[in-house]
């Protein structure tokens, strides 16, 4: 209630708000990231950024653009956290500009920094390079940043990235190899609730690239003669499958059920595509 007569005892009300306003804008948000996801080509080819995952089934699922199970899309929560990504990415070069570091993030021609290998058919895309700065830094230098929630961010201050998060490593360690940019890369992960930003430089690990590397390899070499590599676990109950904590957070396998041939998609992964495909 509101006195607007200060102290006279006649007060007003104050109009009432509508709580389905919040609902309704956000619905006609979802709705259009939604469509947005969905008009975009799926990639096909594999990508630095999911060869570290420890299922090589999982990573081939994604190179072939397997349909996912029954309503295991993007959820429009996570498309805004890769929005959010995005944006945060371009924040934290601001901010390094802003600092004295020379960084260049794009080609003449606005197209990313990248590299194509296998025929086109495992690529990757650099979130930049350092040509020069006032910190103690080796030029040039990959710059690969990550927008992280605060359990996450705190995870890779606390331990590192290439503990807390392998799959990252992996993704620095092939940018690094490909791209030619052996000296010690930086990353930076920017907290999405509290804005700090955590920095640490990565070394080269040349055995990690290879492996990598040789993933990718094993990957497009098995779907062209039509073989499903081996999944990393032996039950679909595993958190690697349905999502969890172990060493580090596992998001769910959007994949599981048809992996494993169950419920409405026990058609498997193999209907999708020519037969015959053999498991290893």
């Amino acid at each position: 209630m509101l006195d607007l007569n200060h102290g006279s005892g006649c007060q007003y009300q104050g109009p009432a708000r509508d709580p389905g306003i919040t609902v309704a804008v956000n619905a006609a948000i979802d709705a259009a990231l939604v469509v947005r996801n969905r008009s975009q080509a799926a990639r096909q080819y594999v990508s630095t950024s999911g060869i570290g995952r420890e299922c090589l089934r999982q990573i081939q699922y994604d190179y072939l653009a397997v349909p996912k199970d029954g309503g295991r899309d993007f959820e429009p929560a996570t498309l805004r956290i890769f929005e959010a990504g995005h944006r945060g990415e371009d924040v934290v070069a601001d901010w390094l500009r802003a600092a004295g570091f020379d960084l260049r993030t794009h080609r003449h021609d606005g197209g990313q920094f990248g590299f194509s290998a296998l025929d086109g058919r495992f690529r990757g895309h650099i979130d930049g390079c350092l040509v020069a700065g006032p910190a103690a830094i080796t030029c040039p230098a990959l710059w690969e940043n990550k927008c992280l929630g605060a359990s996450s961010w705190n995870d890779v201050v606390k331990r590192g990235v290439a503990i807390a998060r392998p799959v990252y490593a992996a993704q620095i360690a092939l940018y690094q190899a490909y791209m030619d940019l052996p000296e010690p890369a930086l990353f930076t992960a920017l907290n999405r609730d509290t804005w700090e930003l955590h920095a640490e430089l990565l070394p080269f690990d040349a055995v990690l690239a290879q492996r990598m590397s040789d993933r990718a390899v094993e990957v497009v070499r098995a779907s062209d003669v039509r073989d499903w590599l081996p999944r990393a676990v032996g039950d679909p109950a595993s958190v690697l499958c349905r999502g969890g904590w172990t060493t580090g957070w596992h998001a769910p396998c959007p994949w599981r059920e048809r992996c494993w041939g169950r419920g409405e998609q026990s058609n498997a992964a193999s209907s999708f595509l020519p037969h015959p495909w053999r498991p290893r």
